[in-house]
C-alpha cells in the first residue's frame, strides 16, 4: 500500500522535476522559423553583416558559433552585452525564439567558417 502511494506521488510530481530546457524547446512554426531566419539575416545583419562575417559586431561563423554554449547564446540573444552595442532582444522575442536563433546559428547558419587568406 505505501509502495503504491509513494508510486503515485512520484508519478504526480514527475513533471515538476522535469528540467525547464527540456520544455522550453517547443515547437517552432515553419512561419515563425522564417522570420527568425529574416531577423537574423536583416536585423542582426545590420551589425554582423548580412552574411554574418562581421561589421560593427564580430563575425559569427559556425564553428565560432559552436565553441559557445546554446544557452550562452540564447542568453546574449535576450539580454545583449553590457558595455557594447549588442542589444537585448528580449522585448521583441520569447526564450523559445532565441534558442531557435542559436541553434540555427550553431547548425544552419550559412557561414560556416571565416575564409582564411
Amino acid at each position: 500500500m505505501l509502495r503504491r502511494h509513494r508510486l503515485a506521488l512520484l508519478c504526480a510530481l514527475w513533471p515538476l522535476a522535469v528540467p525547464a530546457a527540456a520544455t522550453e524547446h517547443a515547437a517552432i512554426a515553419p512561419a515563425r522559423e522564417a522570420e527568425l531566419e529574416t531577423l537574423l539575416y536583416q536585423d542582426c545583419g545590420s551589425c554582423h553583416g548580412m552574411t554574418l562575417r562581421g561589421g560593427l559586431g564580430p563575425a559569427l561563423p559556425r564553428d565560432r558559433m559552436q565553441a559557445l554554449g546554446a544557452d550562452a547564446l540564447s542568453h546574449v540573444i535576450l539580454h545583449g552585452i553590457p558595455g557594447s552595442a549588442m542589444p537585448g532582444w528580449k522585448a521583441l522575442i520569447s526564450e523559445a525564439d532565441a534558442r531557435w536563433l542559436a541553434d540555427h546559428l550553431q547548425t544552419d547558419n550559412r557561414l560556416e567558417t571565416l575564409e582564411k587568406d
